[in-house]
């Protein structure tokens, strides 16, 4: 009998999967080589998403569309990407964030290769929504799985440099549009055909990419998720000699949708839900709407893509800018000063009559707006515990998609009855409140784990914790 006592207390005292991963000193081998993938993912998920902004200038001079037929097919894909991003959530919380990654992969590459034939405003608009659909069911689970694989004090540095890889997919849309549209009429298809390149990277995926430790263990799958830790252990050993001890971090138990609205989180969801609405309104009315606007307001189609080629090479260095500082400094905090210095920089961009002010606000602007997304998409899958990280990410993004929905009409409404003008003094708003929005009310963090983030549900009790502590400030260390 004691010896049975014996055994069970060893299995009790035995740490989970995610504390063993958790206290890894950095990422290792196999996870750079996750990296290598989840990166090319989304540099076709961001190459596909700006499709239709660079050639929506040229399939509105061929087939006669006005500007609020644009706002139409701009919104189309956003209407897509609430569906997607509900939907892919919770198929990545009942049946695994990898095969939901790979299932979205093919089906938004099938989709975009289908915009390439399209016949008219119908069959393109229909084709838009199937492909917003499955890039947004993609990229929202992607995030979950970077924050649930890698270590918590790399988790920002990681979702930094995953985006700034798949940053890059804009200023290759960008060139490929500059280079490839002013040959023909019905060159813009080819932009399509390019977008559905992510099939190739979904392929390779299947047999290189693992589920996720954490949704096994959570799921009664553990037996088959602990080899990879193993593997990722005797890596960190053969590089550093010595691992800490595992910080249990706590059961994960099974989700109910219905908590996202329920007393803990509650808040959480809310805030996520308007800070995304503001930002669909404030960077898609801003990156989707430009090259249109910029033709309106007396540039030709050459000069227009010229321009926006131009300050997509801002991207890519947005995204890195963020390593600097994301796993450093409290993100809410961050999100907070930088959407106020993008919404002045829209103002400086929509009022100004010189091409260097234009090109150097814009370029600010791109920079500072994949800043931004670096840190949004390292928050977002922060605050929901990991039974919800799928359900909770994907129905935020779900709300801000149908906020990029809206604003594509109200965009062209806008611009329609106000200006030019009017269009950045709205989106300079919207990026305002963004900002005030999370750093008022989000939470906070940075360099804490995902349990810990999970269990605090009382922001008045994480303030007394803190004091308790003798921490008077929200900075962290870094690790």
């Amino acid at each position: 009998m004691a010896s049975t006592a014996d055994s069970a207390t060893s299995r009790v005292a035995e740490p989970s999967l995610a504390a063993r991963m958790s206290r890894l000193p950095s990422a290792t081998p196999t996870q750079r080589r996750w990296l290598v993938l989840l990166g090319a993912l989304m540099l076709f998920d961001q190459a596909d998403l700006n499709a239709f902004a660079y050639a929506a200038p040229a399939v509105r001079a061929q087939w006669d569309l006005s500007v609020g037929d644009i706002g139409i097919l701009t919104s189309a894909s956003f209407f897509g990407m609430f569906v997607g991003s509900t939907a892919g959530g919770w198929l990545a919380d009942r049946y695994g964030r990898k095969w939901t990654i790979i299932g979205a992969t093919f089906w938004y590459s099938a989709f975009s290769l289908a915009c390439a034939f399209a016949v008219g405003m119908v069959d393109l608009t229909i084709y838009r929504v199937l492909t917003g659909a499955g890039l947004q069911a993609m990229v929202a689970v992607l995030l979950a799985y970077v924050a649930e694989m890698f270590p918590r004090h790399l988790r920002g540095r990681i979702q930094a440099l995953t985006l700034a890889v798949g940053l890059a997919g804009i200023p290759l849309m960008a060139w490929f549009s500059r280079f490839v549209i002013p040959t023909g009429p019905s060159a813009w298809r080819w932009i399509f055909v390019l977008g559905a390149g992510g099939v190739v990277i979904g392929i390779v995926s299947i047999w290189k990419l693992p589920e996720s430790v954490r949704w096994q263990e959570a799921n009664g799958r553990g037996a088959s998720a602990a080899p990879i830790v193993e593997k990722l252990e005797r890596e960190a050993l053969s590089l550093f000699g010595a691992l800490p001890e595992p910080e249990e971090e706590g059961p994960i138990v099974k989700a109910r949708t219905s908590e996202l609205f329920g007393r803990a989180y509650i808040r959480r969801t809310l805030v996520a839900a308007v800070m995304l609405t503001f930002l669909a309104v404030g960077f898609y009315g801003f990156n989707s709407w430009l090259p249109t606007l910029l033709v309106d307001h007396g540039l030709s189609a050459s000069q227009s893509l010229t321009y926006t080629s131009i300050l997509s090479l801002a991207a890519v260095p947005g995204a890195l800018f963020a390593w600097l500082f994301i796993d450093r400094w409290e993100r809410r905090r961050m999100l907070w000063i930088i959407e106020s210095i993008v919404a002045v920089l829209m103002l400086v961009f929509g009022f100004t009559n010189s091409a260097v002010v234009l090109v150097a606000s814009g370029l600010l602007i791109t920079l500072l707006l994949q800043t931004g997304t670096a840190f949004v998409f390292t928050y977002l899958p922060e605050i929901f515990p990991t039974r919800l990280r799928g359900t909770g990410t994907g129905f935020v993004n779900g709300i801000g998609r149908i906020a990029g929905f809206g604003s594509g009409f109200l965009i062209a409404g806008v611009y329609a009855g106000l200006g030019y003008a009017a269009v950045f003094i709205m989106t300079a708003g919207a990026m305002a409140l963004m900002g005030m929005t999370v750093g008022v009310f989000g939470e906070r963090t940075t360099n804490r784990s995902l349990e810990q983030i999970a269990t605090t549900t009382d922001p008045t009790e994480d303030v007394q914790a803190r004091k308790a502590a003798g921490r008077t400030d929200e900075a962290v260390s870094p690790a």
